[in-house]
């Protein structure tokens, strides 16, 4: 699209020069801060652990999140990872700066911006299929926004995993994805002792976030913070 030409909002339709119009951002996007500070669940206070992530702790130390994934903004996600709607990764990156950059205003002292952004990565057949990896089309433009630097190759997906929306039973997500990531050799001086931020377009279970910290752990990661633009509730 030619600057300064019109265009259609991605929610309502109407024309405007925003990828999301004013009035939808309002309705759709108000910041909500109360979400466990380690899942990104809703909860009646911001910054606290939620019962889940007390009972069950995950290998990951926190998660930022924009909204929850629900009508009608699950159809923004749907639209840029299968209908390679790219233009949307911008705005979800500019969003989910946004959401960071307030949360670290109000957060504990040890919240801090991570050393080096990664993105989840597909595996190579699902690459070919779709194209491109929304996650990285996500953590390009954030790497921009926070002034990061951004190591795509720090971890590798090493082979087919079911979509996990297809795993109901919990058991079974923690199985399909057992051993699914490794860390290339040359990547481990990367990792080691640093705070590694993980970009992904939707947490569900977090369960594939789960498996990706603990192979950053396992190098001697020394934080991992997820970053998602919408959370499952």
């Amino acid at each position: 699209m030619l600057a300064g030409m019109p265009s259609c909002c991605a929610l309502c339709g109407n024309t405007g020069r925003q990828t999301i119009c004013d009035d939808c951002r309002q309705d759709y996007f108000a910041t909500d801060l109360s979400r466990c500070r380690q899942c990104a669940n809703k909860i009646r206070l911001p910054s606290i652990l939620c019962g889940s992530c007390l009972k069950h702790p995950r290998a990951f130390d926190a998660t930022f999140a924009v909204i929850d994934y629900a009508a009608p903004v699950d159809q923004l996600v749907l639209a840029l990872k299968f209908g390679g709607r790219l233009a949307l990764a911008p705005m979800f990156a500019e969003m989910l700066g946004n959401t960071i950059q307030q949360h670290l205003m109000i957060a504990a002292n040890d919240s801090t911006l991570p050393d080096v952004l990664t993105a989840v990565p597909l595996s190579a057949t699902r690459l070919r299929q779709r194209g491109f990896n929304q996650a990285l089309e996500i953590a390009k433009p954030l790497a921009h926004r926070l002034s990061l630097p951004l190591r795509h190759d720090l971890v590798r997906r090493q082979r087919d995993t079911l979509p996990q929306s297809l795993v109901r039973d919990l058991e079974h997500r923690r199985s399909n994805l057992r051993q699914a990531f490794t860390i290339p050799s040359e990547a481990i001086e990367q990792i080691r002792g640093r705070h590694i931020g993980v970009v992904d377009d939707v947490m569900t279970t977090g369960e594939t976030l789960h498996e990706f910290a603990r192979t950053l752990r396992r190098a001697g990661a020394r934080r991992v913070t997820n970053l998602v633009f919408a959370r499952t509730p």
